[in-house]
């Protein structure tokens, strides 16, 4: 009896009847099935997030008048927009609160001050000029600006700077503080202006002192350094003139 039973036993090394042999591939089958549905929904749900994610409106900041931000749109529903909307408020409340701190501006601010005021007004090409000297135009004082406005309409300087192409370069070596005020600066600079007249070129390099008064006013936006142009005058100290005769080459230098 117990051989019977030993001989009934299916033997590893014997050849699988059909029946078998199907049964095997059909489970091969099954969990390839499985396998492919689990990987289908994986890729169709990353497919619906990027979808989700793409489709979302975009995150718009509106700040207003007063400095104040807030989230427009459905992204203000967020906690994370709520949170940046709490620090832009809480950045625009403590910008606004430091304009009017009534603390002084520094030397160093003055020295931009002016060195920018120079760079606007001195500085330009055919081009640019009406640019630059409206920036120029807006760091000064109401008084000094409808004058230099006036001078600028009484001598017709934008009509001149494009009919003659005019290039003007500044160079500022040094700026100091004058002892006559206490905004009172000097700076001492080399311009060089090349004008074209009847296709010939001239070349006048200067070297002059500029004289700059600045005023104080409250801290703004618009005016973060709190200075203004009040006076401005200009010396030359030395002066040379090209005629675009000798032409001298950057390669013998």
């Amino acid at each position: 009896m117990r051989l019977k039973q030993l001989t009934g036993l299916p033997d590893r090394g014997r050849a699988l009847k059909y029946y078998e042999q199907d049964g095997l591939l059909r489970a091969y089958a099954n969990r390839a099935m499985f396998l492919a549905i689990v990987f289908a929904v994986v890729a169709f749900t990353s497919l619906g997030f990027a979808i989700y994610v793409r489709v979302q409106p975009p995150t718009v900041i509106r700040v207003d008048k007063d400095g104040n931000a807030t989230v427009v749109g459905a992204g203000a529903r967020t906690n994370g927009m709520q949170a940046i909307r709490v620090m832009l408020s809480a950045q625009a409340t403590g910008a606004a609160s430091g304009s009017s701190d009534g603390t002084a501006p520094t030397d160093i601010e003055g020295k931009a001050v002016v060195r920018r005021f120079l760079d606007h007004y001195l500085s330009y090409t055919s081009d640019s000029a009406a640019r630059n000297l409206a920036e120029a135009l807006n760091m000064m004082t109401t008084n000094l600006r409808s004058l230099t406005m006036n001078k600028l309409r009484d001598e017709d300087t934008l009509g001149t700077i494009e009919e003659n192409h005019i290039i003007s370069d500044l160079r500022i070596r040094s700026v100091e503080r004058a002892n006559s005020g206490p905004w009172d600066y000097i700076a001492f600079a080399v311009k060089e202006i090349h004008k074209v007249r009847e296709g010939a070129e001239d070349t006048d390099r200067i070297v002059g002192q500029y004289n700059v008064r600045l005023v104080e006013e409250e801290r703004s936006e618009l005016n973060p350094s709190g200075l203004l142009v009040a006076e401005y005058s200009e010396k030359q100290m030395l002066g040379e003139r090209e005629n675009g005769l000798e032409q001298r080459s950057e390669l013998g230098k």
